[in-house]
């Protein structure tokens, strides 16, 4: 379940409910869920919690969607779904591998994002974009000269700008549906403790017997 309460349709602010009624028709998103796309769709209901903060979101998404912009979509597309994959977000990979279908990715490829540094299915704009991507996302934007130098080379500033901009705002989605569980994202941490197969050895120092083997 998400960490954060859902909004039903009986308490959806006017302006939400035009939403609701595109991707839930007339049923309530909260007690029956689920998308055109297969996703629970607590994404939408949490989100309108707070009615201004949706409508910031979905005009993020009219804005990297909208005919306006310079970036080529398979660019932009690329970005997004390595963004969901190199945060963690299983919701934000998954929907937008579908995008990257939609504007020509090839399956082998999209099975290749995880790992592309290490396959040749990408040319060299596109891996620079992989590789920025990173560097927005793991490295906290810290980009070598080198990549930046191949987007230089092969893009406009506007269309480095949106790329950047667009990217950053989808590892933002990222991290929110991490936080607050929505969507794919409502997973248990699996980093924890397992047992010792005897009590008796809980308290053991594991690494101390490595250390010096042979001693209590």
């Amino acid at each position: 379940m998400p960490r954060l309460r859902e909004v039903p349709r009986s308490e959806a602010d006017p302006t939400v409910l035009p939403l609701y009624d595109a991707l839930f028709g007339d049923k309530d998103p909260v007690t029956e869920p689920g998308t055109a796309t297969g996703t629970p769709g607590n994404w939408w209901t949490v989100f309108a919690l707070v009615p201004e903060c949706l409508a910031h979101a979905v005009a993020g998404f009219q804005f990297y969607r909208s005919r306006k912009r310079k970036i080529s979509a398979k660019l932009r597309e690329l970005g997004q779904a390595r963004a969901g994959y190199s945060r963690g977000s299983q919701f934000v990979f998954s929907q937008h591998c579908k995008s990257l279908r939609a504007v020509g990715f090839s399956e082998e490829q999209i099975a290749a994002i995880p790992h592309w540094q290490a396959t040749d299915l990408f040319n060299q704009l596109e891996r620079a974009v992989l590789s920025y991507t990173d560097d927005l996302v793991l490295s906290g934007g810290r980009v070598p000269d080198g990549t930046f130098q191949v987007l230089k080379d092969n893009l406009s500033d506007e269309e480095i700008l949106e790329l950047t901009y667009i990217t950053c705002t989808y590892e933002m989605h990222a991290t929110m549906t991490r936080a607050l569980r929505l969507e794919f994202d409502d997973i248990e941490e699996r980093i924890t403790e397992v047992p010792a197969p005897d009590a008796d050895l809980q308290k053991m120092d594991f690494m101390g017997a490595v250390d010096k083997p042979g001693t209590d």
